[in-house]
């Protein structure tokens, strides 16, 4: 079976190390806050000016002034601070980020990303934080179905859509698959509910196996 974006979060949570400091782009990723361990000591940033957020607020937790990039109502952790929106981008900038998880509409082979813009006529562009994101953080992760509804791969040779960032992929989790972009090419590292030889056969890059992947 095919993960559903919960499980794609909890995958991702599972990956970020103890004491990271962590942005979650809009969207999905910012899903993976709800899977975090409470004792890992992982740090959120939001690039509206929060560090230490919590999990996404509910019921009586939700407070329409406290919420994250996306407008989403989070809460917040003991120790949060909150400052300005300047003071955040340079955060990003300043490479003081271990990881962010961003959403994409094409991932590249070699780690190239596109996620701001589809590039028709009518999509409204919505690039926000994510190339200060893409360049700043140590490590990027990218969480995305890995086909599109009409099923076009979004890992791809190379990116159609105008670029974020360039060779700053490092991860990718969709609901297929888990990969990771090395030198030596796309390195698959987990299935869901496809073999190696399937998801090979509807790629259009090369594959390289993880010794966990099964090939049939």
């Amino acid at each position: 079976m095919s993960l559903n974006k919960h499980e794609m979060a909890a995958l991702v949570a599972r990956d970020i190390e103890a004491g990271s400091f962590v942005n979650l782009g809009i969207g999905q990723p910012t899903l993976v806050a709800d899977h975090l361990p409470a004792d890992a000591g992982i740090v959120l940033h939001t690039e509206n000016g929060m560090l230490n957020m919590g999990p996404a607020a509910t019921g009586d937790q939700i407070d329409p002034d406290l919420i994250n990039a996306g407008k989403v109502p989070v809460t917040e952790l003991p120790g949060s601070a909150y400052f300005h929106h300047a003071d955040s981008f340079a955060m990003m900038r300043g490479g003081h980020l271990d990881v962010c998880v961003l959403g994409a509409f094409q991932v590249s082979a070699r780690g190239d990303l596109a996620n701001w813009h589809t590039g028709e006529p009518d999509a409204i562009p919505a690039v926000g934080g994510a190339m200060d994101l893409a360049v700043g953080a140590k490590s990027v992760y990218v969480m995305m179905t890995l086909f599109t509804k009409d099923g076009t791969p979004k890992l791809v040779p190379d990116c159609t859509y105008p670029l974020t960032g360039l060779r700053c992929v490092n991860r990718v989790y969709t609901d297929l698959a888990t990969f990771v972009i090395t030198p030596e090419g796309v390195r698959v590292r987990e299935t869901f509910g496809i073999s190696f030889d399937e998801l090979s056969a509807r790629l259009p890059i090369p594959l390289l196996s993880g010794d966990s992947v099964p090939a049939r």
